[in-house]
């Protein structure tokens, strides 16, 4: 219905800023909905590409392993015996990241061979065979640091055959026999079968890659995980991702075996530094030895003599007393002295100090550990980085400097041990005065004895410090203990497809609903009945459907392109009909409504089309109507007609060279509908049209028709619709949906209430309207926003179609 508003200025009109942009959820849902086939075109395109790459990507597989690495003091068991154990508290951190060094996972690549892959295409997807493959490639002359593939076919159980060579002579193919030796473009190969070298595999490409080993040892790494169980805990949870469970599972044994011979290796260098210190002092001592042993037994047959006597006894007590302090002193003073040539030689710089070596001073053997830990953490430092690094540089200070101490703890030793060998020296001194009745002989006897006693003791000595550091090497455990060997579940980590596609979906979803949205809040142009009642307070007479394809071929057959029918019970001969009542309610203002004047703001809303299928509506109910084509400049109407703008008519008449009669044309467009076409295209059209002529032809009009039908050229293009504005009763004002910008609707709110055209009306023409109940018409606001070709909604177009 329109709106049957008198009066212009309103205390509830809208103001020309009211017209905003308002759309409610469920209009933008159905905006959506109505282009569905956007979304299922997107979905089926990104859903697509999604699978494809699912498809396409390789399994990815996770396996796990856990190990708990042992303090270092309870690893010894023989800890009360051996004195060298110099290991500090074990650092759960530093044993991590000797897990992830790159020399332990070349190490761990060298052993698998598993820088060697052997791949077969599943569907679109590659799959890792690893030790699964019926064949085994290798490369005598391979270098280490080179990377190549090829491809291998088994033609029949003898025979193979290598192509794809990823070389320049990719187009190079070889047949060999298994277990030859061929020259190839990527060197000499040996092909080997393995236990899975059956019929099956026969013509079926496998590609063998090969890559350097710290590729593959970096590749390791990088998809290898440790952590802890928690922040002091002891226990590691090893995993790793790869393209083969199987391969996983070995790589992660492997690096723990690797890691525990390291972490054997490193505890036994002490031992053996010490056990090489041991053996070359024996060797010396034992010729020392050798040669006391010899001179005294050549003094006793030389002096021919056998035992000492018991008169000597009582006066040589107190000398044996202090000969025994003198030969405990000198035995210190010996192997401090010893010490201090061993850490004074520039050969030994680099090798870790001898301990438990028999120094009396505890902080001197103190010392020499703290040095032994800080020297093998500074050398396992070192393997995973270079002696540049701030921290191994930071210990090689901390080493000298310990180094020094134990030097100037040595000297103080010595000379505190000289001090006391002199003084007991002094008191043995007066006790061989007391003595100075025994024989020379005597004397000179009991002192190369005295040289024996040394030798032997310190020789003993050295011995069961031997066997103490064999015991220790022989005792050490490793660090890492298997509490979970390396498994895990069979199902693929990685891809997700059900994730993959679902993303594929959203994005397929949500690129041409943001691209619609786009389209709808930029777009500014007029979409439906609801736009300009919100915006605008000038009387709706009604909509004009958009004809649909079939009925738009039907009308392009006549010449006037007519769609009302008498009895059609089409949208769009209801729509005229509705407009046609409507129009009864205008004559509020204009009681005499026969002259009804269209106009738009430009061309291409169709006020031709809107003015003769209103005049035919009218016409179809026995009236007469009459059709004037006042656009006398370009004569739209009268060039949808059979008429030519050479014939008589409008501009004719205006000058003064016809009558009504003539220009009238009698039933030319439908029954009961005359039409006046514009005539011949006039130099001074707005000259014509204020000529008292026009009134005279309406006045006269006016007595023959019931209605007068005025098609009129745009407004404010020229100045033509404002002068033929004197003429009309009312005015019916044509907006075309996608057409007309919205921005617009101010200046037709301008129009309407400065009563530029007389009793103005709107028509919205080009409308999506949805059929529905009453007569097939649906009244309200059943409006699709008007992209649609047609008036039927997607879906039954659709079903249509199917059917």
């Amino acid at each position: 219905m329109i709106r049957m508003s008198e009066q212009k200025d309103m205390s509830g009109d809208k103001t020309l800023s009211g017209g905003g942009f308002n759309i409610n959820p469920v209009d933008i849902i159905m905006y959506l909905l109505s282009k569905w086939y956007w979304f299922v075109l997107s979905v089926s395109l990104f859903g697509g590409y999604a699978w494809y790459q699912y498809a396409k990507l390789p399994f990815i597989y996770s396996r796990s392993a856990t190990v708990m690495i042992k303090d270092a003091y309870s690893n010894n068991i023989g800890r009360g015996l051996d004195r060298f154990n110099t290991y500090s508290y074990t650092n759960v951190s530093n044993e991590i990241l000797q897990f992830q060094s790159h020399k332990l996972m070349r190490d761990v690549v060298n052993r698998l061979h598993a820088n060697v892959c052997y791949l077969i295409m599943d569907d679109l997807r590659e799959e890792e065979l690893y030790t699964q493959a019926p064949v085994k490639v290798s490369f005598p002359e391979e270098e280490d640091h080179l990377d190549f593939s090829l491809t291998v076919r088994i033609q029949n159980r003898k025979q193979v055959r290598l192509s794809d060579f990823s070389t320049d002579a990719t187009s190079i193919t070889l047949t060999a026999n298994l277990g030859d030796t061929i020259q190839s473009p990527i060197g000499k190969i040996v092909v080997s079968p393995t236990l899975y070298y059956t019929d099956k595999w026969f013509n079926t490409p496998i590609t063998i890659r090969r890559q350097s080993t710290d590729t593959m040892a970096s590749l390791f790494r990088s998809n290898l995980n440790i952590s802890q169980a928690e922040n002091d805990a002891s226990i590691l949870y090893l995993s790793l991702r790869d393209y083969s469970t199987a391969r996983a599972e070995d790589v992660l044994n492997m690096l723990i075996t690797v890691y525990n011979e390291e972490t054997i290796k490193d505890k036994n260098q002490i031992a053996i530094n010490t056990s090489n210190f041991i053996n070359e002092r024996l060797v010396i001592i034992e010729k020392e030895l050798g040669g006391v042993e010899n001179e005294l037994q050549s003094y006793k047959q030389n002096n021919d003599i056998i035992d000492i006597g018991s008169a000597a006894s009582m006066s040589m007590s107190d000398k044996r007393q202090y000969s025994s302090t003198t030969q405990e002193l000198e035995l210190q003073a010996r192997m401090a002295r010893y010490i201090k040539g061993y850490l004074v030689d520039p050969s030994k710089e680099t090798e870790l100090i001898p301990s438990n070596t028999g120094i009396a001073d505890i902080n001197i053997e103190t010392q020499i550990a703290a040095y032994n830990a800080n020297k093998l953490k500074r050398d396992k430092l070192i393997e995973g980085s270079s002696d540049k690094n701030p921290i191994v540089q930071e210990l090689n200070k901390n080493l000298i400097a310990m180094r020094q101490n134990i030097i100037r703890a040595i000297d103080n030793m010595i000379v505190s041990i000289d001090v006391k060998l002199n003084e007991a020296r002094s008191r043995a001194g007066e006790a061989q005065w007391r003595v100075t009745n025994i024989p020379r002989q005597q004397q000179q006897m009991l002192s190369i004895e005295r040289q024996q006693r040394i030798k032997e003791e310190l020789y003993l000595y050295l011995l069961n410090k031997r066997e103490e550091n064999a015991l220790s090497q022989a005792t050490t455990e490793t660090d890492a203990r298997v509490l979970d060997p390396a498994g895990g579940g069979d199902a693929p980590i990685s891809p997700n497809g059900r994730s993959m596609i679902m993303a594929g979906v959203m994005k397929g979803i949500a690129l041409p609903a943001i691209v619609l949205l786009l389209f709808l809040f930029f777009d500014t142009r007029i979409r439906n009945r609801k736009d300009i009642e919100d915006a605008v307070t000038v009387p709706f007479l009604g909509e004009i459907p958009k004809d649909s394809s079939k009925r738009k071929i039907e009308n392009k057959k006549t010449a006037h392109g007519i769609a009302v029918r008498a009895q059609g019970r089409d949208i769009v001969s209801e729509a005229f009909r509705i407009i046609r009542t409507n129009m009864d309610f205008m004559r509020v203002k204009s009681k005499n409504m026969q002259v009804v004047t269209f106009s738009s703001f430009g061309p291409g809303a169709g006020k031709t089309y809107v003015s003769s299928n209103l005049a035919a509506s009218f016409a179809q109910t026995d009236k007469k109507v009459i059709l004037i084509d006042m656009d006398i400049r370009k004569g739209t109407l009268t060039s949808h007609t059979r008429l030519h703008t050479e014939e008589k008519g409008m501009t004719s008449f205006l000058a003064g060279k016809a009558t009504t009669d003539e220009i009238i044309k009698h039933n030319e467009i439908c029954e009961n509908l005359d039409f006046i076409p514009a005539g011949p295209i006039a130099p001074n059209p707005s000259e014509l049209l204020l000529s008292e002529q026009l009134e005279v032809m309406i006045a006269e009009l006016r007595n023959r028709y019931d209605y007068i039908f005025v098609d009129n050229v745009p407004v404010g293009v020229v100045a033509d619709a404002a002068i033929t504005n004197r003429i009309a009763d009312l005015t019916i004002f044509v907006v075309r949906v996608g057409k007309l910008d919205r921005r617009m609707l101010p200046e037709l709110e301008k129009i309407y209430r400065s009563g530029q055209l007389n009793n103005m009306s709107l028509v919205l023409n080009g409308a999506i309207v949805k059929t529905s109940g009453y007569g097939g018409y649906g009244y309200g606001y059943g409006y699709g926003y008007g992209y649609v070709d047609g008036s039927e909604s997607s879906w039954k177009r659709l079903f249509k179609k199917k059917s």
